[in-house]
Order: structure tokens, then sequence, then C-alpha cells
């Protein structure tokens, strides 16, 4: 426990001249303050102090703030000093506007040039619905017999007739390739490849008409004798595989629809290709002797 003394001198103000630190100055509260009399209970006066604002210093304070930069009233309230005030950056108070996009003159070409497809598109439908469908009912003709046909037996018989070897596993293929090729194109759906399927059969068909003929080392075209009918029937596939299906059909969104260039090329290519292959791996002979 301490005790608190009571002795007036204990509490008067040191002398001036006494030597002190310039710091001081900052922390004792007595300090080039105004002094006020108040009378105690001993009827003695004494002297007391207010107690500092730092917000208001004096300018003679003012001045060894500024030669002590370390010793500011926030230093004393253990309190970092606050960051300098930064003025806002102004916005732009302009609104962003849209950009305006140019016309591509190569765009705006190829859609005046789909604009000017006219009646294109509807006679390219009728051309590939007729080759499917003449396709599809000749296919059942071979498969079921419908419409006075021969059915597999008699397509199985007609096919080793004419030479082919494996004639039973032909006549199943065949027979399927000829309805699948016919739905394809009446649907407009993988129409190059629909019709390089027709161009293979057709040609093999071709072949078997021109052996069967009485006389041999010539190529009659014109009916009854000739074969006008089955050229004419390759030439439909021909330009159908070449040309596309038009808009009008599964492929109007694909590029042998709207451009089509090699990839429909090679889909005739190889449509004569396997037609002249079965015929000549599966048959061996000349057609024309």
């Amino acid at each position: 426990m301490t005790s608190t003394s009571h002795d007036p001198r204990a509490w008067q103000r040191p002398d001036e001249s006494a030597a002190r630190p310039a710091s001081a100055r900052l922390v004792d509260p007595e300090d080039d303050l105004p002094i006020t009399t108040y009378r105690g209970d001993g009827g003695e006066a004494a002297a007391t102090t207010a107690i500092p604002r730092f917000d208001t210093a004096s300018s003679e304070d003012a001045t060894e703030v500024t030669e002590s930069p370390s010793s500011t009233a926030f230093d004393l309230l253990h309190e970092p000093e606050p960051l300098p005030y930064v003025q806002p950056r102004e916005r732009n108070s302009q609104a962003a506007e849209p950009a305006e996009i140019e016309p591509d003159p190569e765009t705006d070409a190829r859609v005046r040039a789909a604009k000017r497809r006219g009646t294109q598109d509807l006679g390219l439908m009728l051309l590939r619905v007729g080759l499917g469908a003449w396709l599809v009912v000749h296919g059942l003709q071979k498969a079921f017999g419908w419409w006075g046909g021969q059915g597999l037996s008699g397509f199985e018989h007609a096919l080793a007739g004419a030479g082919y070897q494996h004639a039973g596993v032909l006549t199943y293929v065949a027979t399927g390739a000829q309805i699948g090729a016919g739905v394809l194109l009446v649907l407009g759906l993988f129409t190059p490849v629909a019709a390089g399927a027709a161009i293979a059969y057709l040609v093999n068909g071709l072949a078997v008409a021109v052996a069967a003929q009485p006389v041999h080392g010539y190529f009659p075209y014109f009916l009854p004798e000739g074969h006008e009918y089955l050229v004419t029937m390759i030439a439909v596939a021909s330009a159908l595989t070449l040309t596309g299906p038009g808009r009008y059909g599964f492929d109007a969104g694909r590029g042998w629809a709207r451009r089509p260039f090699i990839g429909s090329f090679l889909c005739l290519l190889i449509g004569f290709g396997v037609g002249v292959g079965v015929w000549m791996l599966l048959n061996g002979s000349n057609p024309l002797h």
C-alpha cells in the first residue's frame, strides 16, 4: 500500500531554470498552460492545470513539432498518423456507345446469291426424290417380290446366271444398298454418299445388261434393245452427287448442300470405282466381249 503525501510543496512546479529535455514540454501537462487557483481544504492557494488539447497546439509547440517530427500528438496517443487525403479521380460521364460493325462484302454476296437461287432447290428436291423413290421401289421388288418382283431367291438366281461369285451374299448386300440409298436420297441425308452408292449399283446393272445382250461387241443405246434407261439413271445420280440435295432436305446445313466441291467429286469417283471394282472382282468378265 502507498500513501499520498499532503505536503503542498510536493505539488509545486519545479524551477524554470532546471534543465529538462525538450520533449518533456510536450509531455508535461503543466508546461506553458494558464494556472488557475482554488482554495483547498488547507486554505492555501494551489496551482493546477487544464488537460491539454492536442488538436490546438500553440505556435511554439508547432515549431517544436516541426523541428522534431517524431514527437507528434499521434505519437503520444500511440496511433499512426492518418494517410494524406487523395482527391478521387473523376469518372468519365460519357456513356459507352455500341460500335457500328461494318458489313462484310463477301457475306453479303453469299446472302444475295442464296436469295437468287429461285426454284433451283425445288428442282433438286424433285430430282432427288424421284431417283430415291425409283431405287426404293425396285429394291422392295427384289426383297419382298412386291409389284411383280422376283424376290430374293429370283434375284440370287439372276446374279448367279450373270456370272457373279458369292451370289447369296451379294443378293442381300445389293438389295440393302439399293433400298438404303433410295431412302437417304428421299430424305436428303448424306446425299453425295447415297448418290455414290446408287452409281455403284447402276454401273453393275448396266454391265449385266450389256453382257446379256445377244450381239456382243457393241453398245446399243436406244430402246428397245439399247440401254438409255440405265445410262440416264446413272447421269441423274452423278448430277445429284455433284450438285447436292439443295435446301429442302436434312443436308441443308452441310457444306455439300451450300457449296459442294471436293467431297462431292470424291463421292462421284468412289461410286464409279466401287461399281467397276465389284464387277471385276466378283464377275471378272468383259461385258463388251
